[in-house]
């Protein structure tokens, strides 16, 4: 049992803007696998800080937290075109995640936001929303404990989900379906199969991609999210998630990659190089996936 200043001190370390940034993030961590009020109170009040990576992070705990105290400051967040679009998404994708139906009337507000990745991350939820309310809750959805935009799609077999995860005639809700459908089939070819999502559709789907490539922790998955990572004319929200997929594969190749970007110009992009390398070492240790053992620390 933690008491109160234990969580106190885990909640300082997260706001304190002087500490490495990896410690942050294990505090982040910590945090969300404690839950609870206090838990979301420490992680709302980071919301000020000038890391669009972290604040990406805090919507993407409270999401998978799915406390309903959450829903005012993700609202907030939502709602403030001063938070960079990449928050803002975060921010509309955890509000679908909590399931709240009582947020549809503002998600579908910002369905029509002028940031393209803000509108499609609305979009998703909204159907999100509207499948549980005619579904309900599949148990077991994801066998990586995590709450996903998109419940995964009925089908197993990798070329036809690859077929329908490429298809950009079809409704973003489905190819995410799709995607998670791959993640959970796994192995190489639906690994590879992901990959080639790294090319096509919006910079939001690209970015869902890699985060799913990261999971799923895949070695042949390495060069494409290299490739990725490295290209300059990618948009930072897809570089961001590369580096950090990298980080959770934590295959050797992976390192130099990691290396060679921590300087690089972007801020959110080099920040998560930062961040991805200390998953790299914690991977490479006796552990369980980064994310998922931290929130345990505490537990």
């Amino acid at each position: 049992m933690v008491t109160e200043q234990e969580l106190e001190a885990v909640g300082r370390t997260l706001l304190d803007t002087a500490a490495p940034l990896p410690a942050r993030f294990r505090a982040l961590f910590t945090l969300r696998g404690l839950g609870g009020g206090a838990a979301v109170r420490w992680i709302s009040r980071g919301f000020g800080d000038s890391s669009a990576l972290l604040k990406h992070e805090l919507a993407y705990c409270l999401g998978q937290m799915r406390e309903p105290a959450a829903i005012p400051v993700l609202l907030r967040v939502l709602q403030d075109p001063r938070q960079e679009p990449m928050v803002r998404h975060e921010a509309g994708e955890a509000l679908g995640a909590i399931g709240n139906p009582e947020v549809l009337d503002v998600l579908k507000r910002y369905s029509e936001d002028p940031v393209i990745e803000v509108a499609e991350t609305c979009q998703l939820a909204v159907q999100r929303l509207q499948w549980l309310q005619e579904h309900g809750e599949q148990p077991g959805a994801s066998p990586y404990l995590s709450v996903d935009p998109a419940p995964p799609a009925e089908e197993t077999d990798v070329a036809k989900l690859r077929e329908a995860l490429l298809d950009e005639s079809r409704s973003l809700f489905d190819r995410y379906r799709a995607m998670f459908a791959l993640r959970n089939v796994g192995g190489r070819e639906a690994a590879l199969a992901l990959v080639e999502g790294l090319r096509g559709g919006s910079a939001l789907f690209r970015h869902e991609v890699a985060y799913v490539l990261g999971q799923l922790q895949h070695e042949a998955s390495v060069p494409g999210l290299a490739a990725a990572l490295r290209s300059r004319a990618e948009s930072p929200m897809v570089r961001h998630e590369c580096a950090e997929a990298l980080g959770a594969i934590a295959h050797e190749s992976c390192l130099e990659t990691l290396r060679a970007f921590a300087g690089d110009d972007e801020r959110v992009v080099r920040e998560s190089c930062e961040v991805a390398l200390d998953m790299y070492d914690y991977e490479r240790g006796p552990h369980l996936q980064y994310a998922d053992a931290l929130c345990k620390l505490q537990a």
